[in-house]
């Protein structure tokens, strides 16, 4: 199971070459071509397609997605002034996706969020969200590897929907959470499970954090640009293999629950990152338990906002 090979690749291969799709949708990416001193800001021609450059577009804008969230509403009608504008796309096959935020003030993780993934444990559905939180520095871009730390024999994968926080808030009310959402990505959670379970006092932080363990990406696709962020697909695919299917409809907190329920203890502030739980199929609950090796190819994906795809080294 699970066998690497001339998979390797394939998926990450295959959106690369596909044609560009016109989208209304506003894909906002952070990206880097060899001709660029520095990263820019982009919207991604739809799922699999190339990058107008928002920077060229406009050079006042920043060229960080943080500093873009920031200035809120200012910055957000230069890009829909872009994307109603017929602009040059670079194709994919020049650039190089970075995650669609990096350096957040906080990444903010839930666990037992899916009523199957709690069903798959045989553990109750919980009564109140269960937080947790990953450092920063273990963001990565959307096809970055992953890498093993020499420290634990038990990574697993965890596909997740994210959430961004668009706008600064304290004991934000379920009812005006949307509000506060830039939009949404795909994240994986990866997870040294041995350092999650059994070691460091049983705290999760330390087996969720390694560097490498949060891929992020492709895009943040705005909340107006997803028909229904609790009615999704998402899957994980380990060489091909799928591994996880499910819908965020199985989703027990929803955005807006978790957005009240965060913003009780935090603040939350513009480019924080909320990833909302995994559904069922993690490696650990298999029988026997199955976990990442090297040369293993991890492709995250869910409906309407797209795929990411780490290698394990």
């Amino acid at each position: 199971m699970l066998s690497s090979g001339k998979r390797l690749f394939s998926a990450l291969l295959h959106v690369q070459n596909r044609p560009c799709q016109p989208s209304r949708a506003m894909r906002l990416v952070q990206f880097q071509t060899p001709h660029l001193e520095e990263p820019h800001l982009g919207l991604e021609s739809g799922i699999g397609g190339g990058v107008v450059d928002l920077n060229t577009f406009d050079p006042t804008l920043p060229k960080t997605m943080l500093q873009f969230l920031e200035q809120g509403e200012t910055t957000l009608s230069v890009a829909r002034r872009a994307l109603a504008t017929q602009l040059p796309v670079l194709p994919r096959s020049q650039v190089t996706f970075l995650a669609p935020v990096t350096r957040p003030d906080k990444v903010v993780c839930v666990g037992m969020n899916y009523a199957d993934h709690c069903k798959e444990q045989n553990v109750r559905v919980p009564k109140e969200p269960i937080i947790f939180s990953k450092f920063s520095s273990s963001i990565v871009g959307p096809y970055d590897e992953i890498i093993l730390p020499p420290e634990s024999e038990e990574v697993d994968w965890e596909v997740e929907l994210a959430v961004i926080i668009g706008k600064k808030g304290k004991h934000i009310k379920a009812t005006d959470a949307i509000a506060h959402v830039a939009g949404f990505t795909v994240a994986h959670d990866v997870s040294a499970r041995d350092w999650q379970m059994r070691r460091n006092g049983k705290q999760w932080l330390l087996g969720k954090t390694f560097d490498t363990f949060c891929p992020l990406g492709p895009a943040l696709v705005t909340r107006d640009s997803i028909t229904d962020p609790h009615n999704l697909k998402i899957c994980c695919r380990v060489n091909g293999e799928v591994v996880q299917s499910s819908s965020t409809n199985q989703m027990v907190f929803k955005t807006e629950e978790l957005i009240a329920w965060v913003s009780q203890f935090v603040t939350l502030y513009p480019g924080d990152i909320i990833l909302t739980g995994t559904p069922p199929g993690v490696g650990v609950f298999r029988k026997p338990p199955v976990f990442l090796k090297k040369g293993d190819e991890v492709q995250c994906e869910i409906e309407e906002i797209g795929v990411i795809v780490n290698k394990v080294v």
